[in-house]
Order: C-alpha cells, then structure tokens, then sequence
C-alpha cells in the first residue's frame, strides 16, 4: 500500500461530466481529509485551494431545424442586406451562392439536401425592382409565396435597440392567425422557420427580443422588438419589412394550390393602373380645355345692326385734294444735335419776325 501513488487531484477548471444514469445528480460523500468533490486534501476542515466548476450543460439539441437562405440573381442592394440581416438574426441558418434565372425552383429542393437544410427562404427578384420571397418546408411541402415590400434594413434605420447576438426569439402572433385556416398554416410555417432551436451549438441560451407577424390590410407585418429588462419595454431594432401572401402551394415549390388570396395585385397590374390614373388626367385636362374653347367661340354672337345708330352721326367736310408739284426740300443732316437745336431756334425767331 505504501508504494502505490496517490491519485493525483484534478486541474482547476477540469471537472468529470456527470454519468447520464439515474444517480449522475447525486453528489458523492467526499473522502475524509479532502474538499467536498473536489479531491484537494484538507487542513483541519480548511480547504488548500478553491476552484469554480464548470457549467453543467444544460441539455441535447433535439430539433435540428436548419434553414438555408439565399437569393437568385439581379437582386438589388437593399434586398442583399436584408438576407444578411436574416441570417444574423438566425443562428441556425445556412448560406449559400445566388441561383441563376434559367433554373427551375424545383432545383432548390436538392440544394437544401445538399446543405442539410430542411427549410428554405428563398428570394426572386424579377425586373430588378419587384421582389419575392419563399418559404418552404423541403422535400415535402408546403410551400408560400410572398410579394415583399417597404423593405427596412437593420443598418438604413439606425435603431436604438440592440440584442444579443444569436439570442433565441419570442414569436408573436395576430390573433387572426388562430381563426382563418391558411393563417394557421403560415403560422405553423413561421414557426419553424424563425424559431431558433433549443441547445443550438451557435445560439445563446437568452431571450432577450421579440419576432412579431401582426396582420393589416390583407398583409402580414414583421417587425424585431428588444426586450428591455427594467420595464419589460420594447424597442424596435430592425429589419423591417411586409409580406403579400399570393399563393400557397401544397408540394415544396410548386404542386396544387390550396391557397389564393383573392386580395392580391401583381406588381406589373399596379403599375399599369397608375399609367392609367395619369392618362386619365392628362385626358380630363385635355377635355375641360376644348369646352372652354367652345364656350368661349359660341359667347361671340353677332348681333344685328341697329338702323336707329346713324341718326345722330353728321357727315364730315370734304377736304380739297391738293396735288404737290414741287419737290419738298430736303431737311439738313446734322449729326450734331446742338447744331441742330440752334437751327431750328434760327428758325423760329424767323417765323416771329415774319408775324410781327
């Protein structure tokens, strides 16, 4: 027994991970002469050296939900930031390069198998200035399809607000999404597509801001709220943006449409009104100009001559027609007027002299 060593005491900061079996909580009895679990021998009840465990972990992560995020090309700057913003505020997203327009959508199913994704968001640019946004659940389905507009991103609005990065999210709903039934599927999709799973390697385990999905005027408003811990105040942080539903599709990218919404206005048809709105006026101004010139042509009326007007008109003299042989003389040219006003006073005192 003498020659057998000591077990020699664990480093600081090294402690054994707990046993996964039903006694792994219970704390074992320390040996006499040492610290309690901590195998560093004692001086008279008093402990040599202190030492912090290290955190216990706190469970397994379950739900390994992986959603891949990327765009098609001919997207325009706003539209790029907003997806890295996503993607910040997401831990459990993936990235990937920008897709061409010839491929068809269907092509992204094996793109998010290739990744290890099994949902997707997806957004379409089309004509450089309309864009669109899916959100699938890959292979299987389902599938939605958003109009997106008035577009915030997180470094165009300058918020207050600030949250941790990585943090998980609360989801808040409308409660509009509880009582129509193509709601409650967009709330379920939403669900499982911007919850950040639990124990996720990249996430931290806090809550600390808000994803709200609030429903006004036939769209769906998201907006990101911190929460403030002195009052439970929120503060808006960014992005911000609002999704038109257009269509709901059963299969992932395509299949059989399970919703419309009736509601909707394609981009090209709400342009072409507009074109239309401004050639009505342009016509109506047009319109009130040529009544005001019939209007003004038709006040002209020609009245008849009054035979009673000339009764008082008396008949002027006949002036003598006097015919000039003689050459009128010419005037002198003087270029000095001051040669000029002395001859014409040289003149006039002529002129007096001759009537005197």
């Amino acid at each position: 027994a003498a020659g057998k060593r000591k077990r020699a005491a664990l480093a600081p900061g090294k402690a054994k991970r707990p046993r996964s079996g039903p006694g792994a909580g219970e704390a074992e009895a320390a040996p006499s002469g040492t610290a309690q679990g901590s195998g560093i021998p004692q001086e008279h009840g008093i402990p040599q050296e202190y030492r912090i465990p290290p955190p216990v972990s706190q469970g397994k992560w379950k739900n390994k939900e992986r959603v891949l995020i990327f765009s098609s090309r001919g997207i325009n700057f706003r539209t790029r930031h907003l997806m890295q913003d996503l993607r910040t505020l997401m831990p459990h997203s993936k990235a990937d390069t920008k897709m061409d327009r010839k491929d068809q959508l269907f092509v992204i199913n094996e793109v998010c198998e290739m990744k290890n994704c099994n949902k997707c968001i997806f957004f379409e640019a089309k004509k450089k200035q309309d864009l669109y946004m899916w959100l699938s659940n890959t292979p299987q389905g389902p599938s939605a399809k958003f109009l997106v507009q008035n577009v915030h991103t997180l470094a165009e609005l300058k918020m207050t607000g600030n949250c941790l990065r990585g943090s998980r999210p609360l989801l808040s709903f409308d409660p509009i999404f509880d009582k129509e039934p193509h709601y409650a599927l967009l709330k379920e999709l939403f669900i499982q597509v911007f919850s950040t799973p639990r124990y996720h390697p990249k996430s931290q385990p806090f809550v600390d801001h808000v994803f709200t999905f609030t429903v006004t005027d036939e769209r769906i408003w998201f907006r990101n709220y911190q929460i403030i811990e002195e009052d439970a105040s929120l503060v808006e942080i960014g992005p911000r943006f609002v999704l038109n539903l257009i269509k709901i599709f059963q299969g992932s990218f395509g299949g059989p449409t399970l919703y419309e919404n009736p509601h909707y206005q394609s981009p090209n048809m709400h342009r072409r009104l507009i074109r239309l709105s401004v050639a009505a006026k342009f016509r109506e101004k047009q319109h009130v100009k040529e009544v005001q010139k019939e209007k003004k042509k038709a006040s002209k009326v020609l009245v008849k001559e009054d035979p009673t007007e000339v009764v008082f008109e008396t008949p002027a003299e006949e002036k003598p027609v006097e015919i000039q042989l003689v050459k009128p003389e010419s005037k002198p040219i003087v270029k000095d007027k001051k040669k000029l006003r002395k001859i014409q006073r040289k003149k006039q005192k002529k002129l007096f002299r001759t009537e005197a």
